[in-house]
Order: structure tokens, then sequence, then C-alpha cells
């Protein structure tokens, strides 16, 4: 999660070595929809100390861009064009002396894949998680395994779940750079899409997913978006974790809709919800590890929001009808 506006097999590239998941133990969940061990491992190699915090623009950048794509390959995800990386330009965004636009002058790639629906009508979902964070500051790795290592592993257990279940809709997984400078990546997905924005009903965003210090996993959009309301209090009867409807009213860090990738999504008239957890003790610190994390209420998170993809595929004509709606009116 941005504090201004408010992470396949366990092998890394470039000589790193294998992780073997070091924190809680998992054996009082078995996930349903996806594979464990994979997930851990993987999340944990992408929040280690050799991928130097991931900072965008970053040789190690670059090694987490591979895991994502090999964990994509794996699973058998298409690409969205000619590659799964969509490099491009950012920032500044404005000159602050004049106010007038600026010469971007930075440098990241999304990562892009997807999985054909079914039904060939067109509309389709974007799932995303932002792969960057912090890198490295005054000697200190900020690893960002919460912030936000966890909702990329989480939106690859969603690819991973409808490569073995054909999704209704067309589903793009979207692995979103530099979120911690600006929501570069996402801006450039509005600004510059890989796909017809017309046909998009709906965008579910993850950003900081594993830390339920409180057991509560939030659902931040309903407020803008009513219709929605019935649709995850529904998935919510039967989740594995709490979730609660919340976080997109009020002031400051009181209100998430314009504090991760899903306010582009929101600026444009495309329907959102955010899921994460509350700030904690580790937000934005050092401290921000894979072993400060509960693995067992990781799972039971992500086999929670795979849950909530499914069902919102399934009614995904009728949000996209709503969306429509949305902007006759």
């Amino acid at each position: 999660m941005d504090m201004f506006y408010k992470g396949v097999g366990a092998v890394l590239l470039g000589g790193l070595v294998a992780c073997s998941p070091t924190s809680t133990p998992t054996d009082t969940f078995s996930p349903e929809h996806f594979s464990a061990e994979p997930a851990l491992q993987l999340f944990e190699t992408l929040s280690s100390d050799e991928l130097q915090g991931r900072q965008a623009g970053g040789a190690e950048s670059a090694d987490a861009r591979a895991l994502i794509i090999d964990r994509l390959e794996a699973l058998g995800v298409s690409p969205v064009g000619a590659s799964f990386e969509h490099p491009f330009k950012y920032g500044p965004f404005r000159a602050p002396e004049t106010g007038t636009a600026a010469s971007p002058d930075k440098d990241g790639v999304n990562v892009i894949g997807m999985i054909p629906g079914s039904q060939a009508d067109g509309i389709g979902m974007v799932i995303s998680a932002h792969y960057d964070h912090l890198g490295v500051q005054d000697g200190e790795i900020f690893n960002g395994a919460d912030d936000n290592a966890s909702g990329v592993v989480g939106v690859l257990a969603i690819a991973e779940h409808f490569s073995k279940t054909t999704p209704t809709h067309d589903i793009y997984f979207v692995f979103f750079d530099a979120e911690e400078d600006g929501f570069g990546g996402a801006r450039n997905f509005i600004v510059d899409p890989p796909v017809s924005l017309d046909t998009i009903a709906l965008n579910l965003n993850f950003d900081m997913v594993s830390r339920g210090d409180n057991g509560i996993l939030w659902a931040s959009g309903t407020h803008h978006w009513p219709d929605m309301v019935p649709r995850v209090n529904a998935v919510a009867e039967t989740a594995p974790v709490t979730i609660e409807l919340g976080y997109d009213q009020g002031d400051g860090r009181e209100d998430w809709t314009l504090l991760s990738d899903h306010a582009v999504f929101f600026r444009v008239g495309i329907p959102h919800i955010y899921f994460g957890v509350e700030d904690h003790p580790d937000y934005h610190k050092p401290t921000d590890d894979f072993e400060n994390v509960d693995q067992t209420w990781f799972l039971k998170s992500v086999e929670t929001l795979i849950m909530m993809s499914e069902a919102m595929d399934e009614d995904l004509s009728e949000i996209f009808e709503m969306r429509q709606g949305t902007l006759e009116d």
C-alpha cells in the first residue's frame, strides 16, 4: 500500500537459493482451491533479503518479475500481447515550478496475463496486486512481505484455480510496478491500456492480505458501489476469514479509496473492491518480513480471495450492466 496515497517454484534466478517456509506451521488449514506449499515458497522468496525490497527499476525487480512469469507460464496462463512484460515510462507527473506535465524519466514494467472465459462476450475482470516495494533505505532492507508479496501470491493462487476451473468471463491477472511511487504502473494501465477498458466490469485489488492481526480482511469500495454489498456479504458467510466492509469513506487513512492501485479504476468509473488488512506495527518498516506472518491465516485469506473471485466471475455480466448504468447516469 502506498504511504503517500494511501509474492512458482521456489528457485530464484541469478544464483539465489530456494526457500522453505519458516514461520507459523500450516497444518491447521488445507486450502481447497490452490496448492499451499508453492504459494508459501514463493511468498518467502519474494520477500527475502536477496530481492532487496523489489524497488521499481532495480535489478531485483526483474528477478521478482521472472518469478511471477515462471509461475504464470507453469499454470498455462497466456500473456496479453506479445509478452507478459509491459514496460512503461512514468513520473514525475508534474513539474512543481510550472504545474504542467513533465517528461517521464523513470522505467517500470507491469506483468499481465489472462485466462479466457467460456462465455465469449468480451467482458473481463482485472485481478491485481503490486509487486514493488521500498527497496533499501539507510542500509536496511524493506522486504515488503505483507506489502505486497502477499497480494502477488494471492493473485497467482487465483490464476492457479482458474487454470483448472475455466472462468465464465475473461480474467486478467495484473501485477503492477511502481505502486509505491505514485501508482506508476496502474496509471500506465489506464492511460495506455493493453485491453479495452470498455470491456472491464470490475477490478479486484489485493494490497496487504497476510497480516490479519485482528482476524479481519477488509473489503473496501462497497460504499461507492452499493450493488456489490450483497455479493461480498454472500461470500463472507462461508469464508474462512472474517470479512468486514468499510474503509471507503471518511478522512485520511480511514478512506482507502485512493490509497492503492484500484484508485485509477475508481477514477475512470470502473467498479472496484479492494481487499487488505489494517496497518500494523511493521507497515512500511524493515520488519515487514515473512517470519512475522501467520501462515495459517494467510492461507485462509487467499482461499477467501479465490472464493470472492469465483463469485464475482459468476455475476460479472450483471456487474458490467451496473457499470454501464453508472456511466449513463
